[in-house]
């Protein structure tokens, strides 16, 4: 079971970037999905979080930029990043969540998102 990240690169700001994640093996089906963004120097954070009945949770710094997706016949999520701003820059991972405790019980490997102004 893996997961499979990509879609990063560098933008300017008020760009926009879509990642993706890809997951292989049943997790996916009975799980949360989220990604998080480590910023240089800083702890890893939850920016956008879907449920497995497709309801997204953002953070507040995010909200009405980014929206969270999940395809279920393909076992992707991907994460649509609008109006993207310098403090948006860092490593973003995928990672499948327990739907009950919350824990990330997967991570995959990051992508990294660099927002230049």
């Amino acid at each position: 079971v893996q997961l499979q990240a990509s879609g990063g690169g560098l933008v300017q700001a008020g760009g926009s970037l879509r990642l993706s994640c890809a997951a292989s093996g049943s997790i996916f089906s009975i799980s949360d999905m989220g990604w998080y963004r480590q910023a240089p120097g800083e702890q890893r954070i939850l920016v956008a979080r879907i449920t497995s009945t497709g309801r997204g949770h953002y953070t507040d710094a995010v909200k009405g930029r980014f929206t969270i997706s999940r395809n279920d016949a393909e076992n992707t999520v991907s994460l649509q990043m609008d109006s993207l701003k310098p403090e948006d820059t860092g490593v973003y991972f995928c990672a499948a969540i327990n739907r009950v405790s919350g824990v990330v019980e997967l991570w995959g490997q990051g992508t990294l998102v660099t927002v230049s102004s």
